[in-house]
């Protein structure tokens, strides 16, 4: 046996934490404290201090069942007994093929196979270069990409490319590649954006289209027509251009439907998964695609061959909890769940939207986002979120605004009473006296 671990107190283990590790959007100088968490359970964080906050974002919108899920935890303890990881090239197992056949079985039906990756990020890498390379198999000179201003499809190099060109990503610019931008019906009238999108794509040398379905999540959960899309996919398609759709964000019930694409008539070529694919429990991206992407790639030719890989692809854990997670989502508890989550949503932008001090509100599905008054520009930079940020923590509330707006993306299984601390958290603060 090995020797005794010494146990550590949270001031110990925050000193260690400032010391050691670099914690995500967080200026290094001039931040609070992380905050401990020693346990969680349903939707609610228990830190080491003793305090109890309601995670009302799902934990950056990953988790679906509530924290310490146990049909998720056994899924995960009994795969870990047989097999913990294994290479996925020359080799498969049998969670992710049934990870496969459950996703096909509630994508649309032009999709026909799944390519396994890590996360958001790396689930629209795929997306991209298969895109790309399948012109490029296909000896046809498309290489421009179409995406909506404002988009956000994750921080690595393709994705920053295709996503909006502001503070996140201004010192990497010099080394993205260019992307033509189509801005949204609210910025421009709907025509004139289909007729600018029109005249990109009979050019001949788009190679893919790529978009948030209908609701566009870090630009501030925006909100556009189905109708509008759908008329860009199809014009897309009567120029043989790859649509994508990043669901990374709004895929598996998040939108009330199991996609948002679900709302559209016309579907895309290839779907980007991610964030509730394991119901918040581990790691895992998705990619999937239409035979007609796949034949580009069907060739003895060696040099036409997908040569992308993660060290971790599909790994047995993942799938196994994506596999239980997926079991939990479509029971009809969960979706009666989901349901109830956005009656009461509706209920409470009814509520709040005629407040002074509020803006707009956007809901869809189990997503509500409240845009607060501000003296300054809308943007995630905007100083208001300095001052919303701790005082829904003192609340007992986690709620992470994007600038001046605030939304809620709350696991599945929040309650009632927990849906109400949130929207008293938020009451409280528009009869504050605090400004934003």
């Amino acid at each position: 046996m090995g020797e005794r671990v010494e146990e550590k107190s949270g001031i110990d283990l925050l000193t260690k934490d400032r010391q050691y590790v670099w914690h995500p959007f967080t200026p290094l100088v001039g931040s609070e404290d992380n905050l401990l968490v020693s346990s969680a359970k349903g939707a609610k964080l228990h830190l080491e201090d003793g305090r109890v906050i309601i995670d009302a974002i799902a934990s950056w919108w990953v988790n679906l069942h509530g924290h310490a899920n146990p049909h998720i935890a056994r899924a995960i303890a009994r795969q870990a007994q047989s097999l913990e990881h294994v290479m996925f090239a020359g080799f498969t197992h049998e969670p992710a093929i049934q990870l496969a056949g459950n996703l096909l079985s509630v994508l649309p039906d032009n999709q026909d196979k799944v390519f396994f990756s890590d996360n958001g990020s790396t689930s629209v890498e795929v997306a991209l270069k298969m895109a790309l390379q399948f012109w490029h198999n296909r000896r046809q000179s498309r290489n421009r990409i179409i995406a909506l201003d404002g988009g956000y499809h994750g921080d690595t190099f393709g994705a920053m490319a295709v996503g909006e060109r502001g503070p996140f990503t201004k010192p990497f610019w010099p080394y993205l590649f260019e992307v033509e931008y189509i801005g949204l019906p609210s910025e421009k009238e709907p025509e004139e954006l289909i007729a600018e999108f029109e005249g990109l794509v009979e050019k001949g040398d788009v190679a893919a289209f790529i978009f948030e379905p209908i609701i566009q999540g870090a630009a501030g959960m925006r909100q556009y027509s189905s109708a509008w899309l759908d008329n860009l996919i199809s014009s897309a398609r009567a120029n043989d251009v790859i649509c994508i759709a990043d669901e990374v964000m709004t895929g598996f019930g998040r939108t009330g439907r199991f996609f948002a694409s679900d709302f559209l008539r016309n579907k895309p070529d290839i779907f980007c998964l991610s964030k509730g694919i394991t119901g918040g429990s581990l790691p895992l991206g998705a990619t999937s695609c239409t035979r007609d992407i796949q034949q580009a790639y069907h060739h003895q030719d060696l040099h036409k061959t997908f040569f992308h890989g993660h060290s971790y692809t599909a790994n047995p854990l993942a799938c196994a909890a994506a596999n239980a997670s997926f079991d939990l989502l479509i029971s009809p508890e969960c979706q009666r769940d989901i349901d109830r989550v956005s009656a009461s949503f509706a209920n409470f932008k009814k509520t709040v939207q005629a407040h002074d001090r509020v803006q707009s509100v956007t809901h869809m599905g189990a997503i509500l986002a409240i845009e607060f008054k501000s003296n300054q520009q809308t943007s995630y930079i905007n100083e208001a979120r300095h001052e919303l940020y701790p005082f829904f923590l003192s609340k007992g509330v986690l709620l992470r605004p994007l600038g001046n707006i605030v939304y809620i993306i709350p696991p599945y299984v929040i309650s009632d009473e927990e849906l109400s601390l949130v929207y008293n958290a938020i009451q409280d603060y528009l009869d504050s006296s605090q400004q934003v």
